[in-house]
């Protein structure tokens, strides 16, 4: 009853940008923490950045100062703003949230599909 539907992904040029969205629709009570995860080929899923209902921020070293996390509660939407971008940013990214459906509120844990991200040299 919950997904999480994600766009923006897309080829770009190193030092070029990005801007991605994920909107979750359905069911929804409401949401805790909303976060981006990205996996490389090759490598394990890994967080980029999460920020909580009250606007607290958390990124991954390798992306801080260059990459941008915000949401629209209104909108159950989470948005990444991605400048800068290098090529060992090329991974598959995927939306997460934490989503309160019921009585008695726990969270639980809802992921989208992956959205690429490929960034050429």
């Amino acid at each position: 009853q919950v997904r999480l539907v994600e766009s923006g992904g897309g080829l770009v040029q190193a030092g070029g940008s990005l801007r991605l969205s994920c909107a979750a629709s359905g069911s929804i009570i409401g949401i805790n923490v909303m976060g981006w995860y990205r996996q490389a080929p090759g490598k394990q899923r890994e967080l980029v950045a999460a920020i909580t209902s009250g606007g607290t921020t958390n990124y991954a070293d390798s992306v801080r100062g260059r990459f941008t996390i915000s949401r629209d509660n209104a909108k159950n939407t989470v948005y990444l703003q991605m400048n800068s971008l290098k090529p060992e940013d090329t991974a598959v990214y995927y939306c997460n949230a934490g989503v309160v459906t019921t009585t008695p509120a726990f969270p639980e844990d809802y992921w989208g599909q992956g959205t690429q991200v490929t960034v050429s040299s």
